[in-house]
């Protein structure tokens, strides 16, 4: 795999993970339109592709969910884990204006904030696969490197 010369989006995640000292593979990889279609064409199982998503808190703060891709947040497990009564995920353009990155292609790494970061417990001791800040990309990453980087949150947080 080669690592490609870096414009804005992966500007910003390759910073990042430097400054956080996690090593980070970002490699291009031909669009896909569902997360299956992505795993397929990169050779591994979902399972390792992590969903960044963005959750809403009630009081209109943020936090990333790192899930893998064969699961799904598990709402109360999140709730409880975060110690709110209502998370939800926002429309793409709030997603876009908290991070700065589109969906498909969000990543804590270099969000325009840093929100805290809760990561599912089933991503602990694996390499995975994750958005790298633009279409077309993906980012490799231990994901104890990134939980330590970030100090999130491991927990079970998904179905």
């Amino acid at each position: 795999m080669t690592i490609l010369p870096e414009t804005p989006g992966r500007t910003r995640v390759a910073e990042d993970a430097a400054a956080r000292g996690i090593p980070i593979e970002i490699i291009e990889r031909p669009a896909a339109r569902s997360l299956e279609e992505a795993a397929a064409l990169l050779g591994i199982d979902p399972s390792a592709i992590v969903k960044s998503l963005v959750v809403k808190r009630h009081d209109g703060t943020f936090l990333f969910a790192l899930v893998p891709g064969d699961r799904q947040i598990s709402w109360a497990k999140l709730r409880a884990v975060v110690g709110v009564n209502k998370l939800q995920l926002p429309d793409a353009s709030v997603a876009l204006e908290a991070t700065g990155y589109e969906r498909g292609t969000i990543t804590p790494f270099g969000s325009t904030t840093a929100w805290p970061v809760f990561a599912d417990e089933r991503i602990a001791g694996q390499r995975v696969s994750m958005g790298a800040g633009e279409h077309g990309y993906s980012a490799w990453v231990e994901a104890d490197d990134l939980v330590r980087g970030f100090d999130a949150t491991l927990a079970d947080i998904s179905d």
